[in-house]
């Protein structure tokens, strides 16, 4: 196969080197700290050893020619005097020959999986170097072979990405020797999925047009890929525009000789496609109580061709694709499913001797792990594989009885999704905080034996797949939650330097963060299953200080922080498509929501706003046209053509959106209106929030002209009854600019405010030529509150972030702990500690773990709501919930869950906004020091943020800035 093909292409090669059998004994060897890679190196590898060292060598001595521009010697030819480099595991005749065990100790690793060793040494009689480069299996060479070429500064992302590498004439690997530790989960992976709209086509119609497929080459490029990424695992790719990975008989081939394990989906048991292995016409229904023996029949085909494959089977039965088992009813499901895997575990038994070694999966996704919990067992040796709910939070992990199982447990998580309540699979948005944070988990709950991430056509993913496999490479590192940010900012520099990369790494955590508050995807607020049209957005236009816009704005921010520069040539085609397209894209779709909203807004009062709105909408949607074109047409000229798929599956919220304005003018009476911002708790029109001396709030006021003439009546001018009311303008002409519009800030300068009283009303008055407009101002001057004092009432809400509580209690065993970089707010509070198995109580006990908050208010409330706001995690486990007690100002603790059922309409607007809301109502709140306490019950909950309500919230799609004192929003 492969391997003989590149034997034969380098036997010129080694005919050229003239070579000195070369041999350490015991007197002559000392370790070096570095190793410098001259012209001359040679990298030799074991010709009796596995297909995969050959592989590693040649790749190897390709990474040193990107950088060096020198082609080095690879060859199995073990007499060379040159400086050299050897390949190979700590088990094969290349160190058994050359290296006496009592001489250079590479042992260490022995009987280890997957680690390393990579040593330095030289022989003072002839000066010659050798670096050695060993691992504890094939795999571990591997991982040690790339992790020099990392160190080296090839990114593991030079072709997937096409990071470039930066030339150096004798590059040197320092800080020898290094000795790695073992990965921290088992299996380590990505699954290929909804390859429709990029992966296929690109490798069908661009890469691979030969195989019209996803085939052999291209699997090879991502067989390199996982090993430079130290992964070990595919899950192949399964929709039907795809063929089976074992139609391709290449493929198998391709994943022996890198050493690749191979396993499949939760709904592909057995190492089989169904969608396009199972034929109906000839197999017959694939229902395991009608059609027992043909199903059977076709696992038994797949075990006896895939004996000698690295593989884990996956036990259990679904449907042909993603759905339930065919002709099952729920109260059958738990004795039909064991039927089936107890048939399973006796085929495999047929071709092996001891089943129990076989490595086997059982994935608990959807409906499935509802039959688990209803008393499926699960035989001991197999890995119960955990999944997300899609959206990346993990629906459980193992118990106490779970985490002694000998097959262990593990993760199946998304980053990107096809299903209710919508897709996301255009851009890479999961907030590197919410992996880090699951996964930890995981691991902290014992889920090592195998984590596997759904990429779907593994670009745009780049970095949630770094991250993720480095998690499950070494999970120690990522204990602390600060380790995501420092992760996420050096990856950036790796790429792009210390400069720049700091500034794409800060401008790539915004968009992350925007994201997090509503992904690019869900921003036309319809859903799929079934597919329902877009509507207008949940942001607020005309309160919050019009938080629609401010969305615009921090985009507009993001876009200008990686637009305009200087890149050099050989970076630009990994800044276009790590950077610039995500940034750009996502904002290009807000803007195209937001503008539409703004259209729709502005038809009843000002028509021209209104086509100019609707043509920025259009135009925002004609430039992700644009880019797109260009990502897959012109970059690289056309690498990455059909990659990149602007509308996959084509659901609404892609499309140019249909506005409809009726452009008839009404030009009958006054023209002008005004329009201020309005109240949390008040919808007239007449009058702006209310002012607060501990907040230091600005408000606005619009005025608008409802059509374009050359009367001259576009003039205005404002005035206000007190100095102390300020305004951005005071005068002005509308006919400049280019909606009629205009927008003045009202602010309060408070130390012109009479002290003596606590409440003062003033009026702004603003003139245009046919009508006068007065709004009214109030503003509250409250002193007096006592040093400490963080929180207060503004406008009838008080806005708490969970991170800046006044007290805190807890123990070693239970507490409340930060999590930083993390939910909306920007720091949550978990509680903990999340490696918890004992039980709890249904109640809040008298010393449990609590956060208390003092707040101050200025007005009575007849009715007052607390509003808590998590993260939408689920149960630890089953044996917990998501509880915690709540109670203000002593009053009777109230408890709140924030569990959801199945897929319920509440589970789905959680993970659309990933955010769970409760509240409780608290009844009437006097003015004065109020204290909210929160109460731990169940670990696993993360508290983000809190709403005292005291008169009626405004909907929007964003947190309120927090009413702490000193404040200025």
């Amino acid at each position: 196969m492969r391997f003989l093909v590149i034997m034969g292409i380098f036997t010129v090669c080694l005919l050229s080197v003239k070579c000195s059998a070369v041999r350490f004994n015991d007197t002559s060897v000392s370790l070096l700290q570095e190793f410098t890679f001259t012209k001359e190196v040679a990298i030799i590898y074991d010709p009796k050893g596995s297909a995969l060292d050959s592989i590693v060598a040649h790749l190897f001595s390709q990474d040193l020619e990107k950088i060096t521009g020198i082609k080095l010697k690879v060859t199995s030819d073990y007499s060379t005097d040159c400086d050299a480099v050897f390949i190979g595991n700590i088990h094969s005749s290349l160190f058994n020959k050359l290296i006496p065990h009592n001489s250079i100790d590479i042992t260490s690793i022995s009987g280890k999986w997957e680690q390393y060793i990579i040593k330095a040494v030289s022989t003072p009689e002839n000066n010659r170097k050798t670096l050695i480069i060993a691992g504890s299996d094939d795999r571990g060479t591997a991982f040690g072979v790339f992790e020099i070429s990392r160190l080296l500064g090839v990114s593991p992302w030079h072709w997937w990405a096409d990071v470039p590498v930066n030339p150096n004439d004798q590059p040197v690997v320092t800080n020898l020797p290094i000795i790695s530790e073992g990965p921290t989960v088992k299996y380590r992976g990505i699954f290929i999925n909804d390859e429709d709209w990029g992966l296929q086509p690109w490798a069908a119609k661009t890469f691979d047009p030969g195989t019209g497929d996803i085939g052999t080459k291209t699997y090879e490029k991502v067989f390199e890929l996982l090993l430079r990424l130290k992964a070990n695992l595919i899950w192949p790719a399964m929709h039907p525009s795809t063929k089976a990975f074992f139609y391709y008989p290449g493929n198998v081939a391709m994943a022996k000789e890198y050493q690749i394990v191979i396993g499949s989906s939760h709904a592909e048991p057995m190492l089989r496609n169904n969608v396009d292995e199972w034929d109906k016409s000839k197999r017959g229904a694939f229902n395991y109580l009608t059609n027992r023996k043909g199903v059977q029949e076709y696992w038994e085909e797949r075990i006896k061709d895939s004996g000698d494959l690295h593989g884990i089977y996956t036990l259990g039965m679904r449907g042909i694709h993603d759905s339930g088992m065919e002709g099952v009813s729920e109260a059958e499901a738990v004795e039909v499913l064991q039927s089936v895997i107890d048939d399973q575990r006796n085929i495999l038994g047929k071709y092996h001797k001891i089943v129990e070694d076989v490595p086997q999966a059982f994935t608990a996704y959807k409906e499935v792990l509802d039959v688990y919990d209803q008393g499926l067992i699960v035989p001991d040796d197999v890995i119960l594989v955990w999944p997300d709910d899609n959206y990346g939070y993990i629906k459980r992990l193992a118990n106490r009885a779970e985490q002694s199982r000998k097959g262990g447990s593990g993760v199946y998580y998304h980053t990107s999704y096809w299903g209710r309540p919508h897709d996301y699979l255009w851009l890479n948005t999961t907030h590197p905080s919410l992996i880090r944070y699951e996964m930890i988990k995981a691991y902290e709950r014992g889920s090592r034996a195998l984590w596997v991430l759904n990429v779907g056509d593994i670009k745009p993913h780049e970095y949630s797949i770094q991250l993720f496999l480095d998690m499950a490479y070494s999970a120690d590192a990522f204990m602390e939650s600060k380790s995501t940010k420092v992760h996420f900012t050096g990856w950036h520099h790796s790429i792009f330097g210390s400069i720049q990369g700091q500034k794409f790494s800060d401008a790539m955590w915004e968009y992350y963060k925007l994201a997090f508050e509503r992904k690019p995807e869900f921003m036309g607020w319809s859903q799929t299953e079934p597919t329902r049209p877009v509507q207008n957005t949940g942001y607020n236009h005309m309160g919050r200080g019009d938080e629609a816009q401010k969305r615009l704005n921090a985009y507009e921010v993001i876009e200008h922080m990686v637009s305009g520069l200087k890149i050099p040539e050989n970076l630009f085609p990994a800044y276009y498509q790590l950077i610039y397209y995500p940034i750009r894209a996502a904002s290009l779709i807000n803007k195209k929501f937001i503008y539409r909203d703004k259209a729709f807004l502005a038809s009843e009062t000002n028509k021209l706003a209104a086509l100019n709105y609707k043509e920025k909408s259009h135009q925002a949607y004609h430039d992700i046209v644009e880019e797109t074109r260009y990502f897959n047409q012109e970059l690289l000229d056309g690498k990455w053509e059909n990659m990149m798929d602007m509308a996959p599956r084509k659901l609404p919220v892609f499309e140019d959106p249909d506005i409809e304005i009726d452009q008839a003018e009404n030009r009958v009476g006054n023209q002008f209106s005004i329009r201020p911002e309005v109240s949390y708790g008040s919808n007239q029109s007449e009058t702006l929030p209310k002012y607060n001396s501990w907040i230091k709030s600005k408000y606005f006021i619009d005025i608008v002209h409802s059509h374009k003439d050359t009367s001259g009546t576009f003039y205005w001018k404002a005035s206000t009854s007190h100095d102390w009311i300020k305004l951005s303008d005071n005068k002005g002409n509308l006919y400049e600019d280019e909606n009629f519009h205009k927008r003045i800030w009202v602010d309060v300068d408070w130390e012109h405010i009479d002290t003596a009283g606590s409440f003062h009303q003033g009026q702004i008055i603003i003139e245009t030529p046919l009508k006068s407009y007065t709004v009214t101002v109030l503003a509250e001057n409250r002193p007096g509150l006592p040093p400490d004092a963080k929180h207060v009432e503004n406008d009838q809400v008080v806005v708490i972030y969970a991170e800046n509580y006044s007290n805190i209690s807890g123990s070693n065993e239970q507490h409340w702990e930060r999590v930083e970089d993390f939910g909306h707010s920007g720091t949550v509070m978990e509680s903990g500690p999340i490696k918890m198995t004992s039980s709890v109580s249904e109640t809040v006990e008298e010393n449990s773990p609590t956060l208390s908050y003092d707040f101050y208010t200025f007005n009575e409330a007849d009715q007052a709501d607390v509003i808590i706001n998590a993260l939408p995690t689920h149960p630890l486990t089953d044996q917990y919930k998501l509880r915690i007690g709540i109670s203000v100002d002593n009053s009777p603790i109230q408890i709140i869950d924030f569990k959801t059922q199945g897929r319920s309409e509440e589970w789905k607007q959680n993970v659309l906004s990933n955010k769970s809301s409760k509240s409780i109502s608290i009844g009437k709140m006097a003015p004065g020091k109020h204290t909210l306490k929160i109460h731990m019950i169940d670990p696993g909950v993360l508290l983000d943020f809190i709403y005292i309500d005291m008169g009626g919230l405004n909907e929007g799609g964003s947190v309120l800035e927090e009413t702490m004192i000193g404040k200025t929003f």
